[in-house]
């Protein structure tokens, strides 16, 4: 750690550079108030009596953001200016820059070094969140983080890839996004280092000065984009393949799952050249394996048929992607403009009926280029299908990949315990980065000798609850809800990993993984209105389906510090279990009663507690005050099933919730074909109330049967609403 006499060093030279600059008339210092609460500062140099433009590598969701309140070339004194509801106030000698609030509250004071871009601020009380994916957790306290992206980026086998992003989230009020340039954080003292990667400016950042937290997630959407709505398909259960046998086994496989009606939407199949026989001849090749898809066409329509999505992995080896995706790809065309290219060799097998893409690999690319591949795999699909929802899930990506429905997994992580506990906190703060559609591979990519049916079960009830639920790995057969009863495990494929193993043999005779997975596939299939509901609330608001407590509690400093549970949405608390041979769990209870979601016990929370647990129990808590939407059972996500949505009220104090609902897979929405039905429950009157919120309106069927009980009761009062206002008194 510095010591401050290094700091004051650290000031002088920065306080020299910046009278130097000055006086060479080389600086420029451009305020822009982005809303009452962001304000962007871009320290830019002067070339023939102009700033330099601040670079673009496209996460921003606009380019111009307005004029600057201020634009400020002369550093010789003290300046303030106001922003919205912040006022920024310059020093020069070291440059600094306070960020006051409206009430006087001090949200940032951060000092720059003008000749090396170098920033420095405090980091202040409580967590520091965000970051990106990957990289040391929950806090971001205590790192040093080159911000290196990839598998290669941070501790692979345990903490998955890397994607960082320089958003930082200080949970004592204070948020702030580095824009450009890119460079490396250390986070292990008092006061943050940032330092580029070339030491030079444009300097470019935003700081958010809002309290709470929803306000900094709604500021940070308005800054990278709001996320788009993804298919209601994706968010059924995914199940991947690795080394394919035949034709008969992946057909059979589908009826599997229909004959044991084991929910399931996607099956997805890895490319040949990963594995021995994948789905395709061979990397970057768009050609069927002739071996196990034969007849590629009429075996997507049998899938179809039997109401499985079709996702297939790609690999695209290239050292840049730039450009926009059009209908026609000059094959002489600059490197600036090869998506499109890369667009068009994929579009006659998604002309066959391939609903989806797994695009891997990646880590080299820049960040322009990622986040040009993610928007080719969303607008590349709407060029022949102009009005489906894509799909695709990235290995890579950064700020502004919600702006393509992109989903993310956390790469190739291996099968171990801390593995898993680790994976929890990873995409809590993935999620406070704003990419919301986050997994990762159910019972960790490469098997070790820590990989039995118990870590696997216990994988897959956290899957339930990650917005990608999908099973993926070596020894795939595995990776089956009915695979460890079988004595199979596929090929080992193991040979290159040193640590890897494959399960001891007495493993692969377990009656109970199947029941348990039938259980949480269920449950996933059940709470699927609730869930729909939190991504729609996600890209109206910013907030991510799985939160960190902070979101809802930011006053309760045991709560902003617990990263090895989350929130589903705002009312349902998940702790996955973590710990081998696990008897109990211990939680935290945020302030207020919560329910048992498998008893019914009530609990008092701001407290820690003792759950007691089985194999197929991982602890669930439901908000007192809850209207939880549930559904049928379904096989599959678009099967019409003549059962009424339920909602369930959890009493103990006022509460409300919105059920969203569009057709799943048009963007039919955003012309208003969309129904958001409002619940509001008053816990003293024992009331429910109904209506249709404004812009909204009834979809097919134009009346419902919905049944309204409360939590722990298995019948209650049938009801038929039609679009108007509707009470229900329970």
């Amino acid at each position: 750690m510095e010591s401050w006499t290094r700091r004051d060093a650290l000031g002088a030279l920065v306080g020299s550079a910046a009278a130097r600059l000055a006086a060479d008339g080389g600086l420029e210092i451009a305020i822009t108030p982005i809303s009452p609460l962001t304000v962007r500062i871009s320290i830019q140099p002067v070339e023939n009596g102009r700033a330099v433009p601040v670079p673009s590598n496209g996460c921003l969701a606009r380019e111009d953001w307005g004029q600057p309140a201020a634009r400020i070339r002369d550093l010789s004194r003290p300046r303030t200016v106001p922003a919205g509801e912040l006022t920024v106030k310059f020093g020069p000698d070291p440059l600094s820059i306070e960020i006051a609030a409206r009430d006087g509250r001090q949200v940032q004071r951060l000092r720059v070094d003008p000749s090396t871009a170098l920033l420095a601020f405090p980091l202040g009380d409580g967590p520091v969140l965000g970051f990106g994916e990957g990289g040391p957790q929950f806090d971001r306290r205590g790192a040093i983080d080159p911000m290196r992206s990839g598998q290669g980026g941070y501790r692979l086998h345990t903490h998955g890839g890397r994607v960082p992003v320089p958003w930082l989230i200080g949970t004592s009020g204070w948020a702030l996004f580095i824009n450009q340039p890119a460079g490396a954080f250390d986070l292990t003292g008092p006061e943050a280092r940032f330092t580029p990667g070339e030491p030079k400016l444009p300097l470019d950042f935003f700081v958010i000065g809002a309290r709470e937290p929803a306000e900094v997630m709604a500021e940070f959407a308005r800054l990278t984009g709001p996320a788009e709505m993804p298919p209601l398909w994706s968010l059924g259960y995914q199940q991947s393949h690795r080394t394919l046998a035949s034709r008969e086994e992946i057909l059979s496989e589908a009826r599997t799952f229909r004959e044991k009606k084991l929910p399931c939407d996607t099956l997805i199949y890895l490319g040949t050249g990963f594995c021995p026989s994948g789905w395709n001849t061979g990397h970057g090749s768009f050609t069927f394996n002739p071996s196990v898809f034969p007849d590629p066409k009429e075996m997507i329509q049998r899938l179809h048929a039997q109401h499985f999505k079709l996702a297939l992995h790609v690999v695209i080896q290239a050292p840049k992607m730039r450009g926009t995706v059009r209908d026609k790809c000059d094959p002489a065309a600059p490197v600036e403009e090869q998506a499109s290219c890369y667009w068009n060799a994929h579009r006659e097998v998604f002309g066959m009926g391939v609903d989806g893409w797994w695009p891997d690999e990646g880590d080299p690319l820049d960040i322009a280029s990622r986040l040009t591949r993610n928007r080719m795999y969303w607008e590349g699909p709407q060029l022949d299908r102009p009005n489906q929802r894509p799909y695709a899930l990235h290995r890579n990506g950064y700020a502004g990949m919600q702006r393509f429905a992109s989903f993310l997994w956390s790469g190739d992580v291996f099968s171990t315990w801390e593995t898993l506990a680790t994976q929890i906190p990873v995409g809590i703060n993935t999620g406070l980065t704003g990419i919301p559609y986050w997994g990762t591979d159910i019972g960790g990519f490469v098997p070790t000798r820590e990989f039995t049916a118990e870590l696997y079960v216990r994988w897959f009830q956290f899957g339930a609850f990650c917005p990608l639920f999908r099973s993926h790995g070596r020894a795939w057969k595995l990776r089956l809800p009915w695979g460890w009863n079988t004595g199979d495990l596929g090929p080992s494929e193991i040979n290159n990993y040193g640590e890897a193993a494959v399960p001891d043999p007495s493993e692969l005779h377990n009656a109970q993984v199947e029941p348990i997975c039938r259980q949480y596939l269920e449950l996933r299939y059940r709470l699927l209105p609730y869930l729909y509901s939190a991504v729609h609330e996600c890209c109206e608001t910013g907030l991510p389906i799985m939160r960190a407590l902070w979101l809802h509690y930011p006053d309760d400093a045991a709560a902003v510090a617990r990263g090895d549970e989350y929130l589903w949405g705002r009312d349902i608390l998940v702790a996955p279990v973590t710990e081998k041979g696990a008897t109990s769990r211990r939680l935290y209870l945020p302030r207020g009663a919560w329910c048992d979601y498998w008893t019914n016990e009530k609990q008092e929370g701001g407290r820690e507690i003792n759950r007691p647990v089985e194999l197929e129990t991982m602890p669930l808590y439901v908000r007192a005050g809850t209207v939880l939407p549930v559904g049928p059972l379904k096989q599959y996500t678009a099967e019409t099933v003549d059962e009424p949505l339920s909602l369930v009220v959890y009493p103990g104090a006022d509460g409300a919730c919105t059920v969203y609902e569009d057709d799943g897979l048009s963007f039919n929405y955003r012309r208003g074909d969309r129904m958001l039905l409002r619940a509001v429950w008053n816990d003293r009157s024992r009331n429910l109330s109904l209506r249709l919120t404004a812009g909204s309106r009834m979809l097919p069927p134009l009346e419902r049967k919905i049944e309204v009980r409360l939590a722990g009761e298995q019948t209650g009062r049938a009801v038929t609403f039609a679009g108007r206002p509707l009470a229900v008194k329970l």
